[in-house]
Formats: C-alpha cells, sequence, structure tokens
C-alpha cells in the first residue's frame, strides 16, 4: 500500500517554524536569570579566542559554575562540534575520570577498548568546547587527562572551573572575584524578589541592603542564600543575624548541589581539600583583618607546627586555592582573606585554644611595625610610610583593640595610639586618632612613659580639631607627670604643643614665648626631627600674625633647607605654607600662588585634611585678589564643607579667620548675597579631590592653567566659572 504524502506549498512549514539546527552539546538551561558579570564574561571570551586551556578559579560559592556555563553558552556557536559540560564535583575516585568524560561525549565503541584512546580518537578532528567543572579534589588525575586529551585533539578547547589551576603547560588562569556593589545588590534583589512577591530594594532597605551585600563579601552563593531567608525575615533582621553566618545561611532548594545547599559546607569543602599545614596556617590567618604581608605572616603564624622557612610554600597553595587573595598594593603584595573564609578559619582557631597567643603576636608585630614607621617619618620614604600605614589599618585597629582589652595591656594601647600620631595628624585621622587616644587614656597604667606620649599626642589632634579645653588639659596633665619623674623630653613635647595651643587662642606673644622655650630644649638635647622643625613652622606662623615677616620668612627657610636634605615633604608643605601667608601679607600674590600649589599637592598626596583646607582657604584670598570672587567663593563653599571633617572651623581663631572674613565679604560685595551665596554651594558640593582639582588649575582669570572665567554670563547678571571637577558644574 502506498503512503499518501502531501506535496506543495501546504506541506512546506510556515518561515516562523524554521529554526536553525541546534549545535550538539549537553548545556543545561538556566532555572534563573544571570546577573551581571559583564567584565568577566568579556575576559574569557578573549582567553578562550587564543588560548587553548582557560581555567576559571575562585573560592566556593563565587560563582564559577554559573559563569562558565554561561560563557560556554554565548560561545557555542563557535564549536561546530558543539560545547560539552561535565561535572566532577560529585565523582570521587580518581580512576573513574576518563569514564566520567567518556559518558558525556560518548565516543563510538569505547566499550571494548581503554577509554583514553577512545577519547583522543573521538576528539581528534573535532572542534569542540569541552567545559570541566569541579574538579579540585581530581586536579592531579584531571590535569593528566586535560593536557593529554588537548595534544591529541587540535580542534580541542577546555574552560576549567575550579578552585586552583590545574598547573598544565599553556593554561590561561582567569581568578573570579566577588561581585561588584551593584552585581551584588542586583543579584540580591533578583533572587529575593523570587521569595517575596512584589520585593524592591526601596529608600527604607537600600542602606540595609549594601551593609548585607559588603559584609557577605559579593559572594553569590551567601547572597542567594541570604535572599532565601527573607521567607521569613525581613532585610535588616537577616543582616543582625550575620555575626554566625553559617548558621544562618543554609538552603533547602531541591536539585541544588550538596556543595551549594549552606555557605558552611561550600567553604567546607576547601577546608577538606588543604592539607593540615594549609588547615593550621588558614586558621592563624584568621588573626589578621584586611590585608598582610608575607613578613607579619612568617611573625605571627610560624611555630614548631608550621616553621617561618617553610610557611611561604603553604601559603601560596592557599592562594593556589583561592583561600587568600593575591594583591598588588601601593605597598607592595599582600594578601587578603575574604570576610566570610576569615570566619571559618577563626572558628577553627578558636577550637584549638591557641587564639588568645595568635592574638598577642600579631599586636606586638604591629607594634614594631608603628614604631619603626614612626622613625623612619623623618626620610624620603615618608609617602612609602603613609601608604603602608593605610594598607595596614585594619590590622593596627585590632592590635589597638586587643591592646585595650586588658588592664595589663593598656600601656601598649596607650604606645602604640601615641606612636601613630603622624598618621592621625598627617593623613587625615583627626578623628580617629582622638577615639583611640581617648579610649587608651581612660585606662591606668603604670608605665609613664607610654601615658605621657599620649597625653601630648592627645593634646596636639585636640589643638588641631580646635579643642581648646581638651587640649590644654592633656598637656597640663603630660606637663606635671614629666615634672614627676624627670621626663624632660615629654615636658619639651607638652611645652611645644601648648605652644600651639596658644598659637590657635590668639596669644601670639605667649605662644611665640612657649615655642622657643621648647625649640631651646631641642637644641640643648641635639634633637632634630619632625616635632623640632614642626615647631619652627610653628613659632614662624605666630611671627606672621605679629608682623615679623622677615623673621618668620628666615625661620621657615631654613625648614625648607633642612627638610630638602633628609628629603621630607609633609613639614615642608606647612613651611611652604606659611611662606605663602607672608608673601601674601606683602602683596606677592604671584608667589603666595606658587607657594600654596605646591603645599596643596603635597598635603592632598598625604590625605592630611587640615594641610589641604588651610591651603584651600588662602588660595581663595589669592583668587579674590587676582580679581576672580566667584571662584574665590567656590573655594571658600569647598573649605567649609572639608571643615566639617577636620574640626573647628579656623580653628576658631581670631588670627586665622579675618582673612577669610575679608574674603568673604568683599566677594559678596562684589557678586551680590544671592550669587555669592549659589557659589558657596556650588564649593560645598565638592568633595576633596574635586576641590583639591579646583584648587590647583585655579590660577587666575589669566592663566594657562585653567580657562578664563568671564565676570559674567553672556546677558545676564551671573558669574560664569570653569566646569568644577565634580561633574562640570559651574559658579554661575
Amino acid at each position: 500500500m502506498r503512503r499518501l504524502t502531501r506535496s506543495g506549498p501546504a506541506a512546506r512549514p510556515s518561515p516562523e517554524r524554521v529554526r536553525a539546527p541546534r549545535r550538539p552539546g549537553n548545556l543545561p538551561a538556566e532555572l534563573n536569570r544571570f546577573i551581571g558579570r559583564g567584565d568577566e564574561l568579556a575576559a574569557l571570551a578573549r582567553e578562550l579566542a587564543s588560548a587553548r586551556l582557560v581555567t576559571l578559579t575562585g573560592l566556593g560559592g563565587v560563582g564559577k559554575s554559573r559563569l562558565a556555563g554561561q560563557s560556554a553558552a554565548i560561545l557555542q556557536d563557535r564549536f561546530c562540534d558543539g560545547v560539552w559540560l561535565v561535572e566532577l564535583a560529585s565523582l570521587r575516585e580518581a580512576h573513574l575520570l576518563d569514564h566520567a568524560v567518556a559518558e558525556v561525549l560518548a565516543p563510538a565503541g569505547y566499550g571494548g577498548r581503554p577509554v583514553r584512546a577512545a577519547l583522543c580518537e573521538h576528539l581528534a578532528d573535532r572542534e569542540l568546547l569541552l567545559v570541566l567543572d569541579g574538579y579540585e579534589h581530581l586536579v592531579d588525575a584531571c590535569a593528566e587527562l586535560t593536557a593529554e586529551l588537548l595534544r591529541r585533539a587540535p580542534g580541542l578547547r577546555v574552560l576549567a572551573a575550579g578552585r586552583r589551576p590545574l598547573g598544565v603547560g599553556g593554561e590561561r588562569i582567569v581568578p573570579l572575584a566577588p561581585m561588584n556593589t551593584a552585581d551584588a545588590r542586583a543579584l540580591f534583589a533578583d533572587r529575593a524578589a523570587s521569595v517575596v512577591a512584589g520585593f524592591t530594594v526601596g529608600p527604607s532597605d537600600e542602606a540595609a541592603v549594601g551593609e548585607l551585600c559588603d559584609r557577605l563579601d559579593g559572594i553569590p552563593l551567601a547572597l542567594e542564600l541570604a535572599a532565601g531567608r527573607l521567607r521569613a525575615l525581613s532585610v535588616s533582621q537577616v543582616l543582625h543575624r550575620l555575626d554566625d553566618r553559617f548558621r544562618l545561611l543554609t538552603g533547602n532548594a531541591r536539585g541544588a548541589l550538596p556543595r551549594h545547599q549552606t555557605l558552611r559546607t561550600a567553604i567546607g569543602w576547601s577546608h577538606e581539600l588543604c592539607t593540615p599545614a594549609e588547615r593550621l596556617l588558614w586558621a592563624r590567618l584568621s588573626v589578621f583583618a584586611g590585608q598582610f604581608d608575607l613578613e607579619a605572616a612568617e611573625y605571627v603564624c610560624s611555630g614548631p607546627e608550621l616553621p617561618a622557612d617553610e610557611l611561604l610554600d603553604v601559603l601560596a597553595e592557599l592562594v593556589a586555592q583561592s583561600v587568600l587573595v593575591r594583591e598588588e598594593t601601593a605597598a607592595g603584595v599582600r594578601y587578603r582573606m575574604l570576610d566570610t573564609v576569615r570566619a571559618y578559619g577563626a572558628g577553627w582557631l578558636a577550637a584549638t585554644a591557641d587564639g588568645e597567643r595568635l592574638r598577642r603576636r600579631h599586636r606586638d608585630w604591629y607594634l614594631g611595625l608603628a614604631t619603626w614607621c614612626e622613625l623612619d617619618w623623618f626620610s624620603p620614604r615618608q609617602a612609602e610610610i603613609a601608604a603602608r600605614i593605610e594598607a595596614e589599618l585594619p590590622n593596627l585597629r585590632v592590635a589597638l583593640e586587643q591592646s585595650l582589652q586588658s588592664p595589663a595591656d593598656s600601656h601598649l594601647g596607650q604606645y602604640l595610639a601615641g606612636t601613630l600620631w603622624f598618621y592621625w595628624v598627617a593623613c587625615g585621622r583627626l578623628a580617629e586618632g582622638r577615639h583611640w587616644l581617648d579610649r587608651a587614656l581612660e585606662l591606668e597604667s603604670d608605665h609613664d612613659d607610654a601615658r605621657m606620649k599620649a597625653l601630648w599626642v592627645a593634646g596636639y589632634v585636640a589643638v588641631l580639631q580646635g579643642d581648646t579645653v581638651a587640649a590644654l588639659g592633656s598637656l597640663q596633665r603630660c606637663r606635671d607627670e614629666a615634672e614627676r619623674t624627670g621626663n624632660a623630653t615629654a615636658a619639651a613635647y607638652a611645652l611645644q604643643r601648648t605652644g600651639c595651643l596658644a598659637l590657635v587662642c590668639d596669644d601670639m606673644p605667649r605662644a611665640e614665648e612657649l615655642l622657643r622655650r621648647a625649640l631651646r630644649h631641642y637644641r640643648e638635647v641635639g634633637e632634630l626631627s619632625i616635632t623640632v622643625l614642626m615647631g619652627q613652622v610653628e613659632l614662624a606662623m605666630a611671627l606672621t600674625f605679629q608682623g615679623e615677616l622677615a623673621d618668620a620668612v628666615r625661620l621657615c627657610e631654613g625648614v625648607l633647607e633642612v627638610c630638602e636634605d633628609h628629603g621630607e615633604r609633609w613639614t615642608l608643605a606647612y613651611a611652604q605654607f606659611v611662606l605663602a601667608c607672608a608673601a601674601w601679607s606683602r602683596g606677592d600674590g604671584g608667589r603666595a600662588r606658587a607657594l600654596l600649589e605646591k603645599c596643596l599637592a603635597i598635603e592632598h598626596s598625604f590625605g592630611d585634611l587640615l594641610g589641604a583646607v588651610l591651603a584651600i582657604e588662602l588660595l581663595a584670598q589669592v583668587t579674590l585678589g587676582e580679581g576672580d570672587a566667584a571662584e574665590a567663593a567656590v573655594l571658600q563653599g569647598a573649605a567649609a564643607r572639608l571643615w566639617s571633617s577636620v574640626g573647628l572651623p579656623l580653628f576658631g581663631s581670631r588670627h586665622f579667620h579675618q582673612p577669610h572674613a575679608q574674603c568673604a565679604e568683599q566677594a559678596r560685595e562684589r557678586l551680590g548675597s544671592e550669587r555669592y551665596e549659589h557659589c558657596l554651594r556650588v564649593g560645598g558640593r565638592l568633595d576633596l579631590d574635586a576641590a583639591v582639582a579646583r584648587a590647583l588649575r585655579s590660577a587666575g582669570p589669566d592663566s594657562a592653567g585653567r580657562p578664563a572665567l568671564r565676570r559674567t554670563a553672556p546677558g545676564t547678571n551671573e558669574p560664569a566659572a570653569s566646569p568644577s571637577a565634580s561633574g562640570g558644574e559651574t559658579a554661575g
């Protein structure tokens, strides 16, 4: 019987039903939306275009599997024989690896001969992308198989995703970091919306969601598990329970891989893959906060079970397994643990009952570091030291906290808080320095030298913040204790800072007398330090306010000479500021501007808010003198914002405030109140970087430093200022 067939146009499928032939492969369909990772997808595409083996490495839960799958799906049209995924997380026996790959690729007739040979023959003439996911527990066997397949199959490319590199020749490694802030928030919001209908991140939740994403290090698995908790908790409640994140962040999603069911399991899988020495170092490294360097790790974490000369190799393995992150910084090569990894290690450290000893060793290392940095501050290495202390700040905070927990160690906290004076003062950390100094001085201590150091530093910081009462109290206590104990050096330091207090309190004769006495003492004992040089600068400032400009200039020029000889920059900038004040008082605006621009550039490089805002204040006066009232008002507005982060504006001093008031009065008179206030608001929206950039290009209306400012905008009475560094806003 003949089969009846339909012919003609009606037999053809409609155009909308025609589909392109599907590439071979086995990539699973995704169950939810892929979020972010645009840069990482582009990086994988570039590497796979030029390399035959690309390995995506990263911590458990950071999203390697999902990213590898997404990348493979995007690139599958490049491979005529398709993209094939081999999931190896559940495979426990290395000798079954070849069989696991063969089950996916299904080479013809491999049942009766060696599987490896069948795989090589099957792939020999194919153009194919093989994705190996979750291989880290089989790394040696997987590396051997991958190397042989790549040698035998020139059209093969491999994308591997695991917690460490394979170590095969020609391998390109793409480390996968946690999500950036924007992507992390987007992922959390998306997954939360699938749990709580209609969920959106509104104004009331925005801060809590941001903090949640930050505290979870942007780890996708942690964010998804946290979103799952919204079935029963609010965002704020989840955030408040993160101190026990491993207990909180569990899930029961059906079909999820076991290692993705809880955060503890994801991190614990990495722990299981470590050797005993690697586990021990992981636990001990948990005492660090933020970044740390090799020398610190060797001192703090070494011991009989982990000799210092073997620690580097163990640490390198933790880097290879993505437990540690290696980073290039201004302070050199450093290492870092994500908070979630650190918390896991801290749990193991607590179980060893060795935590207190490790925390003391950590504190001792950073006491030594702070001491060395203080001694080396008077050197050409100031920028290096500032960068080092900035990088070490989280660890220094931990060391301070450790020192202040026990009355027996209170002197160490006082010493450390005082030793960091150069950082508190020179690097824009006055408020934080005051916090630690006040806490340290609340504790009793029988170590006089440490307490007196903390006292004069606390007084110094309070002077710069304009807190006269606190400054006087701390400095007087220091002088009394120095007299009682016969500590002449502490007495001189307190005397100098008391002279500085008189300077900002407008008692110029007393400031001059106290500062000269302190300087005489320094000469008698042969001391030359930044403290001595700053005393000369402070004396020069007092002389400037008294109209003794020649003596002030002579003092500051001497400071410049010493600073140049020693490569010192921070005190040099303050000397330049006083010289600029003297030049401005003499009517030499050009020299004043040149000195102030050098001063401001240096102060900004250190992050010294006080030095920067003083320079900007004086630059506003210079700018007004150049005929640009609008720009002068903008700079005054920028300075007003900066003072809020420093302390009492212009120390509450009549001498410091009078030029500011004159500048404001004249600018308001020239511009009118409405225009002047507008310019102040423009300046008030500039952050430090933008304010400095604006001040440094404010070289006068006819200068090449920035475009000339018209006195008014065409057709209006509004001033037309140059675009600001905050995104083009003008003073007009």
